[in-house]
């Protein structure tokens, strides 16, 4: 190689090509042959193309992938494990498309790790998994990781995602007393496996101080507070945000300002038959909560907690003129709104909270079901059978009721959702249970590499399956896991604590020193940014020089790398690296160019040197940044 010599790794397949720096160094991108050219299609684009950004996305992962003899096959030569393979093979086969083959055990068992536990595998795990040759080794595997803690670990930060668990948003303040105690709620709820209906309905119902860890949801009914405006503006967040949290639909947000006839009539079959008054009434169930800051405990205010409460009186009333949305004046004669459920169920006198009704009605609630059985999928086939998740149309999801022409149902297979939301309910809408059964499929153990010829078309029949890239969570600690070294991971508000792992923290503000690095790759912030899987320059140039890299990719800092600085095998070292950051052998171009270059190293320090500049090359590559 010019001038970059032995201590510069080509890219092949995928291997990058970097300056004659040293790894460790700060890089330009430019022209030449020891160069990284970085290319806007490299990155995944917003979810308003994401059939197009999906389809593109696994097509270039694909292409840095090593090769195998593996081509794309008939639909109906893929083994059916449950009935989510009847349905999405069945569909292919309908339509003679063929279907990428199944993983290889290196592909799987770094997915699933990934997946369900957001760790990248141990390279020792990785090479007794490929040589185990029990015919029930995946079931097994999945069996491992639900149970384990870390798996608590990854899904309590996706529910704090969805319940959007911040000490700090733009309407309220938690503070950390009020986070801490709805992080702890969770947690424990998603080890002990609770139903996501308890959950919901828990959050919805909580009564007590926000600052109890035995009440940890009262923290959810405290987001709802909305300021700058009269308490029906409350009453409102409280239904858009449960709408859109617990059933996929996010536009009472817009029904609540005018009626859906005239506004949602392109989008939404269902919601342009809704009324304004309609939304009124199911925001009515919310106005009995009270909320009072400062409670007396035993004579003395437990300053910046809440103490949730609900009142025996109250209505929605028809009599403000400013805030956050229109004004809300008589219909006629009808002054207030008492609540009515969407399909028209109303509370029954003596028989609990207004709350307590809507819980009961939203939990029961189809949409319910359908929600979570979409959000799910989508978190492991990075896209939903309706996508984005929160426009579901309740008037267009039914298979045995399907909407009048020009609308067709909304859901790219919805026989498949029926199904997969009828065995959410039937088992207790159970967390692991639910992934048990999407995992353990062929459709999800599909390889993401497609080896025929691709068409846009495909991507709702599911043909291959689609690179999730890592959160950004998983990404830190993929670097941590890599290189064994730590990361100073500190929560806010907890400044003599300190977590191992970047997925333990409890929101998406918190890490210390490293949370830049990971708010460059769009954890969001729970509140007004969203997670986001979007890629820029600014993600690669930062996994390029930001120092949480480079400081772990000394043979001096990092235990991992100085063992394998020590190997004198130098084909042998090259395996361990890929194992350890990629969780898979090399190519054998890639092998090649990575042992070539250890070989030119003839002194210690050039030797070492080489270590960490493939160490470094590997973390940039785009396999290290995704679930493939």
């Amino acid at each position: 190689m010019p001038t970059c010599w032995g201590r510069a790794f080509s890219a092949i397949l995928g291997l990058l090509v970097i300056t004659g720096a040293r790894a460790g160094d700060q890089r330009t991108i430019s022209a030449g042959d020891c160069t990284f050219a970085a290319r806007p299609d490299d990155f995944m684009g917003r979810e308003a193309r994401v059939r197009r950004d999906v389809s593109s996305t696994a097509v270039k992962l694909g292409r840095v992938l090593p090769r195998t003899a593996s081509t794309a096959q008939p639909a109906n030569t893929i083994p059916h494990r449950n009935f989510i393979d009847d349905y999405i093979f069945g569909s292919m086969a309908a339509q003679k498309v063929p279907s990428a083959r199944l993983t290889t055990d290196e592909e799987f068992f770094r997915r699933i790790n990934v997946d369900l536990i957001g760790r990248i595998p141990d390279p020792d795990a990785v090479r007794a998994f490929i040589a185990d040759t029990t015919p029930s080794k995946r079931d097994d595997m999945i069996e491992k990781l639900l149970a384990s803690p870390e798996f608590t670990d990854r899904w309590t930060m996706w529910m704090g995602d969805l319940l959007q668990n911040t000490y700090a948003s733009s309407n309220v303040s938690r503070q950390v007393g009020g986070r801490d105690a709805f992080f702890w709620w969770i947690k424990l709820a998603v080890d002990k496996n609770t139903s996501l209906r308890d959950m919901a309905y828990q959050t919805i119902v909580a009564q007590g101080n926000t600052y109890d860890l035995n009440v940890g949801a009262t923290n959810f009914v405290y987001g709802m507070t909305t300021p700058m405006g009269p308490i029906q503006d409350t009453y409102d967040t409280f239904l858009s945000k449960t709408a859109q949290t617990y059933l996929g639909i996010a536009y009472y947000d817009c029904l609540l300002c005018h009626n859906g006839r005239g506004h949602l009539d392109s989008i939404s079959l269902w919601g342009s038959g809704v009324t304004r008054a309609q939304a009124w009434q199911m925001a009515a169930f919310f106005s009995r909560v009270r909320m009072a800051r400062n409670p007396q405990v035993n004579g003395q205010p437990l300053y910046l907690s809440e103490e949730i409460t609900d009142s025996a009186t109250g209505t929605y009333d028809l009599n403000t003129t400013y805030g956050n949305r229109p004004n809300r004046q008589p219909v006629g004669t009808v002054k207030s709104m008492t609540p009515v459920y969407r399909d028209g169920q109303v509370p029954v006198d003596g028989k609990g909270t207004w709350r307590d009704a809507y819980a009961g009605f939203l939990t029961s609630d189809p949409m319910f079901a359908r929600n979570f059985a979409n959000r799910l999928w989508k978190q492991f086939f990075n896209l939903g059978l309706v996508d984005p998740v929160d426009t579901m149309d309740p008037a267009r999801l039914d298979p045995n009721n399907p909407p009048p022409s020009p609308w067709t149902l909304q859901a790219s297979n919805p026989q498949l959702l029926e199904r997969l939301a009828q065995e959410f309910a039937n088992n207790n809408f159970g967390l692991r249970e639910y992934i048990r059964l999407i995992v353990r499929s062929n459709a999800y153990q599909l390889s993401s590499r497609y080896d025929g010829d691709w068409n846009l078309n495909y991507v709702p029949l599911f043909a291959r399956h689609y690179p999730r890239r890592l959160d950004a969570e998983e990404i830190a600690d993929a670097i941590v896991k890599a290189t064994g070294v730590s990361g100073a991971y500190t929560a806010v508000g907890w400044p003599d604590t300190q977590v191992a792992w970047a997925m333990q923290l409890p929101d998406t503000v918190s890490g210390g020193p490293v949370a830049a690095f990971m708010n460059t790759f769009l954890r969001g912030n729970r509140d007004t940014q969203q997670r986001s899987q979007a890629g820029s320059i600014l993600q690669q140039l930062t996994l390029m020089n930001d120092p949480f890299v480079l400081n772990r990719n000394k043979v001096a800092a990092s235990p991992v790398l100085a063992n394998i600085a020590k190997m004198t095998d130098n084909n042998a070292a090259v395996e361990q690296m890929f194992l350890t950051f990629l969780s898979r052998y090399p190519g054998d171009d890639e092998r090649a160019v990575a042992v070539g270059a250890l070989n030119a190293a003839n002194t210690t320090t050039l030797h070492n040197n080489a270590v960490e500049d493939l160490a470094w090359v590997l973390m940039n590559k785009l396999d290290f940044l995704f679930s493939y």
